[in-house]
């Protein structure tokens, strides 16, 4: 197979994501992309791929460039991931040709952490930088053992190593990009939480600088306000990014380009995701008029061959071989896998109270989570949980399902209560078992919203095909699994509904099908999840842990909370504003200040208020959507301004309070 202007071969880094809002304002892309110049990065020329029976990948062509934020779309097992890995170069494919162009480097993000990954933060980042990262931590380890006999060799010959490479600023890199993620650089990776790992394999993809980085689901298990930070990463990145998500929210205002996969073959849509939607539209239904046509005309052929021997007499040879033609092609077609049909069984309905806290606190290890909440959940309510990644949103699910009791307060739970639970971490499932033992546990039929269906029928509304469904738990992909969590949840009725992160690994077009049976649903629903379109479509409430054991209940779903915490942001801001002015105007508090100090005390108020309301205005600019279509230095170029503001503005606060203490001591 053709290599030509392939350079070496590109590392596969681990997953993403546990990203941090605090860098949101930092340099961070301004530095790794200096110099990034729009240009051609890699290009596919009909690779072929496939793992037995019909190719996984039938015929790819297509090309990625500087500048270009392409989303890869299509079902579970539609071969997202792989072509990512072909990629990077994991993959060989078995046919066609992958060109890399020269001193491309490429950098990748898997959905999940590798086991066995071992060593400090900066150890695992490090490895990032391939031989040169062994070099600069092999430097640091001799370094620490420089008096021990032979050690003063060794780091001679490393550091001329290093030397001759040009290295030296690959440990100032890492040191920064450390800091930049929050990332303590001497924590054992191994005792840190799924959170900060995704972090720090983040720190591991970036560290090289690459030109196209590749995101496997990277919204997985991230909090809503990782994925804000993530979308501004993505927005503001100089090279190019090819990356599949769920996540529609981050689809609709990342992507400039997607790509479709369906059967084996990759379709290119430019543009965003609305005009996908509307142009997929046209095309099917274009190709469902060509495939009527096609099985009437087929039909009017298989007729007039049963004729028998008119046929033969009329001696058209010519119809006979066309009619054969036909038959081969339809059974070239490879079988629509179908979509998902499942439906959720109602359980009698419960009393007007389902869920009820009084005054319940709870917290472990010194920590307070929960501390006096009152929540009453209503018949039909529909209540999102919002919070960041171990704030305690699980914890509180678990209390209110009784599976944790509080420390103090109860929690009553209504009567005729059945509850139905989907657990984030797939606990329910054993990976010895078969899907189809999962569901029915070894029974051949279940019951189905009062009629008994065979085991192989219900999983097929779930997308199981025979042979996948009598496969074991353990060869199932992450999709896999939690559309068979889902099989397992619906097959049991229920009146309530707790789920804990159901999005995760689920493709599109079955996270639409859910929210559209959760809004049919007439019982009642606790849901903790960080896809905003997911809240905002189905939840009537949320419940926000805003730290220090508060939890907020708000109306509405997910834009809704935005709304509602900035109207009482402003509002206390104000009253903070109005506090700061009358205290600077106090006579006594300036009574002994000199005459230059008097006039900036009392101006500093006026230009706080000022600053506040220029990096007010900046920040509604920055979460526009459409501001990240922008060109990269204009992007750059508002990221820089909002930092030089919150410097000033911290400035400001100092001065004010040395002021106003030195007013006070005179």
């Amino acid at each position: 197979m053709s290599r030509a202007g392939e350079t070496t071969r590109a590392r596969w880094y681990l997953p993403t994501a546990g990203l941090l809002t605090a860098v949101a304002g930092s340099h961070l892309m301004a530095n790794l992309h200096a110099g990034f110049h729009s240009m051609d990065l890699i290009t596919l020329r009909k690779v072929e791929l496939g793992f037995g029976g019909d190719p996984l990948l039938d015929g790819i062509t297509l090309d990625i460039s500087s500048g270009e934020r392409v989303c890869l779309l299509g079902r579970n097992g539609s071969g997202k991931t792989t072509l990512l890995k072909l990629i990077a170069g994991d993959l060989q494919p078995d046919d066609g040709e992958i060109i890399r162009y020269p001193a491309v480097r490429i950098a990748g993000l898997p959905q999940s952490v590798p086991d066995g990954l071992t060593g400090d933060a900066r150890a695992v980042v490090t490895t990032g930088l391939c031989e040169l990262g062994r070099l600069v931590e092999a430097h640091g380890r001799i370094s620490s053992g420089v008096g021990e006999d032979g050690q003063l060799g060794a780091l001679g010959r490393v550091h001329g190593r290093i030397e001759a490479a040009g290295a030296w600023n690959l440990e100032s890199r890492i040191e920064r990009t450390l800091t930049r993620l929050g990332i303590d650089a001497e924590s054992r990776f191994e005792d840190l939480s799924g959170g900060l790992q995704r972090r720090v394999m983040l720190a591991r993809a970036l560290v090289s600088e690459p030109h196209l980085l590749l995101l496997d689901e990277p919204t997985n298990h991230l909090d809503v306000k990782a994925i804000e930070w993530l979308e501004e990463l993505i927005g503001a990145w100089r090279g190019g990014v090819l990356f599949t998500t769920h996540d529609r929210r981050l689809l609709e205002r990342v992507a400039t380009r997607i790509i479709e996969l369906e059967h084996g073959r990759a379709t290119s849509w430019p543009g965003d995701y609305a005009n996908y939607l509307r142009r997929r539209d046209e095309r099917q239904w274009a190709e469902s008029k060509a495939r009527e046509r096609f099985e009437k005309k087929l039909a009017q052929e298989e007729i007039w061959i049963r004729q028998g021997i008119k046929a033969r007499r009329t001696r058209n040879e010519g119809r006979v071989r066309r009619l054969e033609e036909m038959r081969a092609e339809r059974a070239r077609r490879r079988k629509d896998i179908g979509r998902a049909s499942f439906k959720l069984q109602s359980a009698p309905a419960s009393g007007k109270r389902v869920l009820e806290a009084r005054s319940v606190s709870f917290g472990f290890g010194g920590k307070t989570l929960i501390e006096g909440l009152d929540a009453f959940i209503a018949r039909g309510d529909r209540v999102g949980i919002i919070g960041a990644n171990g704030s305690g949103k699980t914890t509180l699910l678990r209390l209110l399902v009784g599976e944790l009791q509080p420390i103090s307060g109860e929690v009553v739970t209504g009567t005729r209560v059945h509850i139905a639970y989907f657990d984030q971490h797939r606990a329910a499932l054993d990976e010895t078992a078969s899907v189809a033992g999962t569901v029915a546990d070894g029974a051949d039929y279940v019951d189905a919203n009062g009629a008994k269906r065979h085991i192989i029928s219900y999983l097929q509304d779930f997308l199981f095909t025979p042979e996948r469904a009598r496969s074991p738990v353990s060869a199932l992909s992450g999709g896999e699994r939690a559309r068979l969590l889902l099989a397992k949840l619906f097959a049991t009725p229920s009146n309530v509904i707790v789920m804990d992160e159901p999005t995760n690994d689920l493709d599109v077009e079955t996270l639409e099908l859910l929210e559209e049976r959760l809004l049919d649903y007439a019982g009642s629903l606790l849901l903790v999840s960080h896809d905003r379109a997911f809240l905002d479509n189905v939840v009537t409430s949320t419940l926000v842990i805003e730290g220090n054991g508060r939890i907020g209940e708000y109306v509405g779903g997910y834009s809704d909370w935005l709304r509602q915490r900035s109207a009482n942001t402003d509002t206390a801001e104000k009253a903070v504003r109005a506090t700061r002015k009358k205290r600077t105007r106090a006579p006594k508090s300036r009574a002994r200040l000199g005459y230059s100090e008097t006039r900036e005390l009392e101006s500093l108020p006026d230009r706080i208020e000022a600053l506040e309301s220029q990096l007010s205005r900046l920040q509604v600019d920055l979460s526009k959507p459409n501001f990240y279509k922008n060109e990269g230095s204009e992007i750059a170029a508002a990221r820089d301004s909002l930092t030089e503001l919150q410097s000033e503005l911290e400035r400001c606060y100092e001065r004010w309070a040395q002021l106003e203490a030195l007013a006070r001591e005179n």
